[in-house]
């Protein structure tokens, strides 16, 4: 063996074996404390008249900046309600209930934007509920912890972005389109000019 060999040898064994310490959590939202959004949560979780229900893929749960934990935390306990499944409404409970009753309105939210004018599932619920309940300024409360978040970002070194639908038009989008993309930016094109 080389003196170059030993070396690295010798710096492969004092690797630690054991798992690096995970960094203090938030109990409310479960991020690390330094990239908490909760300070952007209302002071108070908001109480409407109407519920919001989240039907949610299990992979979602994995997603670091996912939204419906802002939605949820924004709202009082039961004003938002949470089912994973990867179909529905089989083995939930209550859900198919909650489908048939008069009032409900179920909306499909993309989950990617894909084009210009889609929501995340925080911003659905929240410009659903200031619309329903007739009180604008929910909208902003309930909207605290993304714009905290994205400030957080932008601060450390996160530049914006744009949609993937202006990326394509601007011929600057660097992937092949696929056909389901393809296909929902027809329809979403046709919606908005319609």
């Amino acid at each position: 063996m080389t003196e170059e060999n030993d070396e690295a040898w010798k710096e492969l064994s004092e690797i630690s074996a054991d798992p690096p310490e995970m960094r203090d959590q938030c109990s409310q939202c479960r991020r690390p404390i330094t990239v908490c959004w909760c300070p952007g949560l209302p002071k108070t979780p908001l109480c409407p008249q109407s519920r919001i229900i989240i039907l949610q893929h299990p992979a979602e749960v994995k997603r670091c900046l996912r939204t419906a934990p802002m939605l949820s935390l924004s709202l009082e306990q039961n004003k938002c309600l949470l089912f994973r499944g990867k179909k529905f409404p089989s083995k939930h409970e209550g859900l198919m209930e909650i489908l048939k009753e008069e009032n409900t309105i179920l909306l499909y939210v993309i989950r990617t934007q894909p084009a210009e004018g889609c929501l995340s599932t925080l911003e659905s619920g929240a410009f659903s509920l200031s619309i329903l309940e007739n009180q604008s300024w929910y909208k902003d409360a309930m909207l605290g912890p993304l714009h905290y978040l994205c400030k957080f970002q932008l601060e450390n070194g996160a530049v914006t972005h744009q949609s993937k639908e202006f990326l394509i038009k601007q011929k600057t989008y660097s992937k092949l389109v696929g056909k389901r993309l393809a296909r929902q930016l027809k329809i979403s094109s046709n919606v908005i000019h319609n």
